[in-house]
């Protein structure tokens, strides 16, 4: 996925409201940018990181600046939820997500469950369908661990049981973590931040749901769904 236009290097002043973040750029003028991230971004948030921010054309916006990358642990983060969805279409495009492969066609938003959308619907002829719902990840605590999540996320625990109703109805369902960080080489459930999803992922997963989880190769060009890490 590459940026459509080169992004703006800045510093983190504030993260604050969820949605919004005040940045300062390198000739000191200091402005306010879409923070499109409703999690906690722990690590992320922390006043005089350098980031990275888009600019928006677009007459109709707001904040014509949005919160791409932040740089934390020597690394580039990506923060934008609205990418990991962009990265898995564009994956599945190219084959290159082995597991998900040699689908004829890949649907998006499509319902499910009781009010829900999947990220995705891979159908074939002579094969089950794969649901398959994305996370994005951002959370490292140290030791080449990625977590998520980083906050407690109901909507995370009821996207999974409605994953596991799939999976009994002989379909296969998939969670894939997009990690959008390139220095995490394992992953693990932030058990002591959201403990009930995590006992909900372990119920699906013994109930047929799959796990996956890709780690991204990040630069102020281009975000690129790139390797596997073991769970």
């Amino acid at each position: 996925m590459d940026f459509p236009q080169p992004l703006t290097r800045a510093k983190l002043v504030r993260r604050y409201k969820r949605f919004f973040a005040d940045v300062a750029l390198e000739n000191g003028t200091e402005i306010t940018a879409h923070c499109p991230n409703p999690g906690a971004m722990l690590g992320l948030n922390v006043p005089g990181l350098t980031c990275w921010v888009s600019r928006s054309e677009d007459p109709k916006r707001k904040l014509a600046h949005t919160l791409e990358l932040v740089e934390a642990d020597g690394g580039l983060v990506g923060v934008n939820t609205l990418h990991p969805n962009r990265l898995v279409a564009e994956a599945l495009a190219a084959d290159a997500i082995p597991e998900l492969s040699g689908y004829a066609s890949h649907r998006r938003e499509v319902r499910y469950g009781g009010a829900s959308r999947v990220d995705f619907l891979l159908e074939a002829a002579g094969r089950p369908a794969a649901w398959v719902e994305v996370k994005g990840v951002t959370l490292h605590r140290g030791g080449g661990l990625a977590e998520w999540p980083d906050c407690v996320s109901a909507r995370g625990a009821r996207h999974v049981a409605e994953l596991a109703e799939v999976a009994r109805l002989g379909d296969r369902a998939v969670v894939l973590f997009v990690v959008q960080r390139s220095d995490c080489d394992r992953f693990a459930l932030a058990r002591d931040l959201d403990p009930a999803f995590a006992a909900a992922l372990d119920r699906v997963r013994d109930e047929g749901v799959e796990v996956l989880v890709y780690a991204c190769e990040m630069s102020p060009e281009a975000v690129t769904l790139r390797r596997p890490i073991a769970v």
